[in-house]
């Protein structure tokens, strides 16, 4: 596995593997010939869900497991698929627990991005140039994917108080 090139986001100065990463070198690799991967649902409600990923060698052993939790209100990309999201970082989580893609964490760059933004975001004081601050939040992502995620979410809390001209303004530094 030394020998496979993963694809990695920096995300404040620090390389993590994307899941779709894991989940190619999981699929190429000859030593994981036979192996297969299962979720299974664990806790499911209208506002959050936890699966579990197992992957399991080519007789059925357990060789790894990993689990994720999401919040459908965390962001707008959840609004409609918390529960996607969910399964693929515990399937990314799985994975990196078979040590695949971990040579700097088990963490895959999807959630660390999701970790990051919601730490980072902190509504600015209703006297403050609000707009100002979220041009500056976006724009200060990492990466497209994050800046989505940042864009959504200022949008979600500021949006209706913005004119579409403002909100089409802060979109272009998603691209």
């Amino acid at each position: 596995m030394s020998q496979y090139q993963f694809k990695t986001t920096n995300i404040k100065g620090k390389q993590y593997v994307e899941v779709n990463e894991r989940v190619k070198a999981f699929r190429q690799l000859p030593e994981f010939k036979g192996f297969g991967i299962s979720t299974e649902l664990l806790h499911l409600d209208s506002d959050s869900c936890v699966i579990r990923a197992t992957i399991t060698d080519a007789s059925g052993v357990v060789t790894a497991q990993g689990m994720a939790q999401e919040d459908k209100a965390s962001s707008m990309i959840n609004k409609t698929s918390y529960v996607e999201n969910c399964e693929t970082s515990a399937v990314g989580r799985a994975l990196g627990f078979l040590g695949i893609g971990i040579e700097t964490s088990i963490a895959t760059a999807d959630e660390v991005n999701m970790a990051v933004n919601k730490q980072q975001y902190v509504a600015p004081a209703p006297e403050s140039d609000v707009f100002g601050q979220a041009v500056s939040y976006v724009k200060n992502q990492p990466n497209k994917e994050a800046r989505q995620r940042a864009y959504e979410a200022v949008i979600k809390k500021y949006g209706s108080d913005w004119t579409q001209k403002q909100k089409d303004a802060i979109l272009k530094f998603v691209k």
